[in-house]
C-alpha cells in the first residue's frame, strides 16, 4: 500500500539536484499504489539529515522540498497510506529519532508498537507522532552501538508484525541501510549509484536487474556497491532478477486515464499470456511452464483457491473452470477468512494463491498457513520475483504488463485465463479429454483476443448507455454459475472507481429477500451466458422487470434483446469463456460511470493497488 525509494550516489557539484529528482520522480511512479501523504529525506557529508514531508499528492512533496532544500547525495523517500494515525504531517515518513540522528521509512504494521513506545516513554523518550513507524526510530536509536547493521540486527527481532525499511544513520551519511520481513522490497545497482524500492516501477527508468531482499534479511547499499546479510548476520550472495517491463509500458499512450489504458491493453495481455503457456499452431500445452507433471496431475484430489478481492473473484471462476473441465474438486476462499479457517489439509491436495502484486498480506499468510500443513504450493501472480511467487514451490505469471490504476482489469482477465489454461492441462494429463478435445480448447483460447477486440469496438455503445444511466445510484447485477462471478468482479468495480452502490447476487437468491429492494429507481445487470441456467436466469430477470427496474443484460443473444432491455451483445463461445467477454462490458461501464461523475478514476479514495497489511 505504501512506498519506498532510496537511492545513494557520489558526492559531486549536481548530486544533491539527483538525488532529490530520483526520489520525487520515484514516488511519483508509486503513487498508483495509493497513499494519502509522502515525504523525504536526505544526508549528506556535515550536513546532517533533513527531512521534507507534505500531505496529499507528490506535488505537494514537491514545493516543500523546494522550501527545506535538503542537502546530501543519500535519500529515501516514501508515499504513506495511513494505518496508525492520521495522515498528517506529523505522521507521515521518514520519521526520526528525538536526537536526529537516524530517520526511517516503513511499509508494514509493527503489531507491538504500543507496548516498545510505553518502554521507550519510560525510559525518557519524547514521541512526535501517532505512529508505529516512529518506534522504530527511537528504537534505533536508543540501542545505537555506533554500527546501524549490528543496531538493526538487535532491533529487528523485537518488532512483531511486517515491516520494509529504509534507514538513514547521520554518521554514515552515504549508506541506506535496509530490511524486511513479510514486505517487499527489492535493490539495484546502477551506473550512478545504489537503489532502494518498494515496487520495480520506481526504478525501471534506472535498471532492469534487481535484488529482492530475503525475508528476514539485511542489506546495506553505498554508492559502489551493495551487501546482503541473512538474519544470522552472514554475508550472502542472491542473486538478481532482470525484469522484461520498460518504463514507457507504463504510460498513458495517449489514454485519459491508466485504467482506460488497461482495459484496452487486454487483447495484447491475453495473447502474451497464452503465447507463453500453449502452442496455438500445434495445438498444444507447452510442457516446460506448466506447474504440474503428468504424475502430480493424477494424483491430485482437490484444489484450494486463496485470494483477496478481484483476483478472489478470479479464484471463483478458477475453481468452476477446474471443476467442469478437469473434473477436479476445488474450493475459491477469502484469504483473509481462509487463514483462519482451521481446514484440515487432504491427501493430494494442492493449494494455489492468487495475487495481482504478489505482495498481498492475507494471501501471503494463508500460503504460509498451507505450506505448514506440508502442502505442494502454486502461485499465480503478474510480478516477476514477488513474494509469493518465492515462497511458492512453483508459479505461473500473467504477462499483463504493468497495471497502473487501482482498479485491476487486465490482472484480472489473465488470471482468469491462467485457469483455463490449467484447467484444460490437468483434464488432458488426467484422461478427461483427448488430444482432438485439447486442441478445441486451445482454439477457443486463441479468438479470446480478438473477440475482446470486437468488444472494445463497441466502447460507444457502453459510453451512450451509461450517459442516460446517470442519475441511477443504486445498481444490481445478477448471474448464476459463473455469471455470478461476473456478477461479483463486475459490481466491485463500479464501487471502486465510481463509488456508487452496487451489489452482486446469485439470481436464483433473488426471491429470499433482496428482491425488496428493486423498485422504478434501480438498473439491473443480468449475465446471461451459461447455457445450463438460461431459462431460469431470463425468468429471475422477469421477476425484476415486473417491479419496474431498468435491464441490461449481457450474454449471446442473436435475434435481440427481449423488449425494454438494453443488450449488450459478445461473440459465440463456450459457457466457460463467455464470461471473461462479458466482464469486459463491465470494465467499461464502470470506467464511463466513474468519468461521468467526475471520479479519481486510476486513485479513487481510500484504495490503494497493493494490500500489504492485514
Amino acid at each position: 500500500m505504501c512506498g519506498i525509494v532510496g537511492f545513494t550516489g557520489k558526492a559531486a557539484p549536481e548530486a544533491t539536484e539527483k538525488c532529490r529528482e530520483i526520489l520525487l520522480s520515484g514516488l511519483e511512479n508509486l503513487e498508483y499504489r495509493g497513499y494519502d501523504s509522502a515525504g523525504i529525506a536526505m544526508a549528506g557529508e556535515g550536513e546532517g539529515i533533513t527531512i521534507c514531508r507534505a500531505v496529499g499528492r507528490i506535488s505537494n512533496l514537491r514545493k516543500a522540498v523546494a522550501g527545506c532544500q535538503p542537502q546530501g547525495s543519500c535519500g529515501i523517500g516514501h508515499t504513506r497510506w495511513a494505518t496508525h494515525g492520521r495522515p498528517t504531517v506529523e505522521n507521515c515518513h521518514p520519521h526520526e529519532d528525538e536526537k536526529h540522528s537516524v530517520a526511517v521509512v516503513h511499509n508494514g504494521i509493527i503489531e507491538n508498537y504500543q507496548h516498545l513506545k510505553e518502554e521507550l516513554q519510560r525510559s525518557g523518550v519524547e514521541f512526535n507522532s501517532q505512529t508505529d513507524t516512529e518506534v522504530i526510530a527511537q528504537l534505533l536509536a536508543h540501542h545505537y552501538s555506533g554500527n546501524m547493521k549490528d543496531t538493526l540486527q538487535k532491533v529487528l527481532p523485537l518488532l512483531e508484525g511486517s515491516f520494509a525499511l529504509g534507514v538513514l544513520d547521520k554518521n554514515q551519511p552515504d549508506c541506506i541501510y535496509c530490511a524486511r520481513r513479510r514486505s517487499p522490497l527489492l535493490v539495484a545497482q546502477g551506473k550512478d549509484g545504489s537503489y532502494l524500492a518498494s515496487d520495480v516501477s520506481a526504478l525501471l527508468a534506472y535498471t532492469k536487474d534487481v535484488t529482492y531482499l530475503e525475508e528476514n534479511g539485511i542489506a546495506v547499499l553505498t554508492p559502489d556497491s551493495i551487501r546482503f546479510y541473512n538474519e544470522n548476520g552472514s554475508e550472502i550472495h542472491p542473486e538478481s532478477t532482470h525484469i522484461t517491463w520498460d518504463a514507457t509500458a507504463a504510460r498513458k499512450n495517449g489514454f485519459e486515464h491508466y485504467m482506460l489504458k488497461e482495459i484496452f491493453d487486454q487483447p495484447t495481455a491475453l495473447r502474451d499470456t497464452l503465447n507463453h503457456y500453449v502452442d496455438v499452431e500445434l495445438g498444444c500445452i507447452r510442457r516446460e511452464a506448466m506447474p504440474f507433471t503428468p504424475e502430480q496431475a493424477k494424483a491430485l484430489r482437490r484444489v484450494t483457491i486463496a485470494a483477496c478481492g478481484t483476483a478472489y473473484h478470479a479464484s471463483v471462476m478458477g475453481q468452476s473452470l477446474l471443476e467442469q473441465l478437469a473434473g477436479i474438486p476445488a474450493l475459491a476462499a477469502i484469504a483473509s477468512e481462509y487463514r483462519y479457517s482451521n481446514m484440515p489439509p487432504v491427501e493430494g491436495e494442492v493449494f494455489i494463491a492468487v495475487s495481482q502484486s504478489g505482495e498481498t498480506a492475507d494471501t501471503l499468510a494463508a500460503l504460509s498457513y498451507k505450506k505448514a500443513q506440508g502442502l505442494r504450493t502454486i502461485a499465480l501472480s503478474n510480478v516477476l520475483g514477488s513474494t509469493i511467487a518465492r515462497e511458492a514451490d512453483a508459479v505461473m505469471y500473467t504477462l499483463a504488463g504493468p497495471e497502473i490504476a487501482v482498479a485491476s482489469t487486465k490482472a484480472y482477465l489473465t488470471q482468469v485465463l491462467l485457469f483455463a489454461i490449467l484447467a484444460l492441462d490437468l483434464a488432458h494429463l488426467r484422461g478427461v479429454i483427448d488430444d482432438a478435445k485439447l486442441k478445441e480448447g486451445i482454439a477457443a483460447l486463441a479468438k479470446l483476443p480478438e473477440q475482446v477486440e470486437e468488444i472494445l469496438a463497441k466502447q460507444s455503445v457502453v459510453q451512450d448507455f451509461v450517459q442516460q444511466q446517470k442519475d441511477c445510484r443504486d445498481i444490481f447485477f445478477i448471474g448464476r454459475l459463473m455469471d455470478y462471478a461476473s456478477s461479483l468482479e463486475a459490481a466491485l468495480k463500479l464501487k471502486e472507481v465510481s463509488y456508487l452502490h452496487s451489489e452482486a447476487y446469485a439470481a436464483g437468491e433473488l426471491k429470499h429477500g433482496t428482491i425488496a429492494l428493486v423498485d422504478e429507481s434501480c438498473l439491473v445487470v443480468v449475465f446471461a451466458t451459461q447455457t445450463v441456467v438460461l431459462e431460469k436466469t431470463l425468468a429471475n430477470m422477469e421477476e425484476v422487470r415486473a417491479r419496474g427496474a431498468k435491464l441490461l443484460l449481457l450474454g449471446h443473444f442473436p435475434e435481440g434483446a427481449p423488449e425494454d432491455c438494453s443488450l449488450w451483445n459478445i461473440g459465440k463461445t463456450s459457457d466457460q469463456l463467455a464470461p471473461l467477454l462479458t466482464t469486459v462490458y463491465a470494465q467499461l461501464f464502470a470506467y464511463y460511470m466513474a468519468k461521468l461523475h467526475g471520479c479519481d478514476i486510476d486513485k479513487p479514495r481510500n484504495l490503494a493497488k497493493s494490500v500489504t497489511v492485514e
